[in-house]
């Protein structure tokens, strides 16, 4: 989950304070008028969802049921009559008999395609729902190359917010899709009415300054193309990443390494 430090002590801050979900969450950015960034195309305030795994967890049937991460990524063994917990953190796919199969009694390749079944359906609206946002960023920038003015995009920018923000809770967590498939497909859905509420605001404002022609929307079939239309030198960044891993990371493990050394020590000589 997106979370900040806040104040003059930096105190670490989650954005829980009126709930976890998708909904209570964004009312607690808006009301502080928090935004990691201003999207480059819309010019719209946005926020980033950062793997909210575990708020999405609580919202699904195993969650409900009282089940921890530990029970289905962290599974007992037992080697030379001693159980414990498997700190090979995976996939429970990967070990059904003692994941799945110690409450559920189908069959692993039953259990298994329950899963995948599940994803297909959840990723196939995401993809819609990321072809519709997509289309509301280019048209809000097509509204702002024609002249549209801050207060009648004030609306516009707001709903591609918040479209943006939902879909972003329902892709940003890795088990999201299995996890809670219901409150997963309701973020998508509310994600796809927001950018289309957007997109019919723009709609009238561009007919407003003269833009009737249909918007020719780009190819960014690929990463590569996508990358390619806003402008993002990939190569820069790597080699700005090689620079940082090279140079800072070396300084910060020397930093940390003093600090310890200076606590055992004044543990060891207490």
């Amino acid at each position: 989950m997106e979370y900040y430090f806040k104040g003059d002590g930096k105190y670490l801050t989650f954005p829980w304070d009126k709930s976890s979900d998708v909904d209570s969450v964004e009312k607690y950015y808006d009301e502080i008028e928090f935004s990691d960034w201003k999207h480059g195309l819309s010019r719209a305030p946005m926020i980033k969802a950062q793997h909210p795994d575990f708020e999405i967890f609580k919202m699904g049937i195993h969650g409900q049921r009282g089940l921890a991460c530990a029970d289905c990524h962290m599974p007992y063994r037992s080697e030379g009559g001693v159980k414990y917990s498997d700190h090979h953190i995976q996939s429970p796919l990967n070990n059904i008999a003692n994941t799945c199969q110690v409450c559920h009694r189908e069959s692993e390749e039953t259990l298994r395609n329950n899963v995948y079944e599940r994803q297909k359906k959840v990723y196939f609206i995401r993809d819609k729902a990321e072809q519709m946002l997509v289309k509301a960023h280019i048209e809000a920038k097509a509204a702002w190359d024609a002249g549209a003015a801050e207060d009648e995009m004030k609306e516009v920018l707001k709903l591609i917010r918040h479209a943006q923000w939902r879909w972003d809770y329902a892709a940003a967590g890795h088990g999201n899709a299995f996890h809670a498939p219901l409150e997963t497909m309701r973020m998508l859905g509310t994600s796809m009415e927001k950018s289309q509420e957007a997109r019919l605001i723009l709609s009238r404002i561009l007919n407003k300054y003269g833009i009737k022609n249909p918007i020719i929307y780009p190819d960014i079939s690929t990463k590569a193309k996508a990358q390619k239309y806003i402008g993002l030198d990939i190569d820069k960044l790597k080699a700005e990443k090689l620079e940082f891993v090279k140079t800072i990371l070396p300084e910060w493990d020397k930093k940390a390494k003093e600090r310890e050394s200076k606590y055992t020590n004044k543990i060891l000589n207490n």
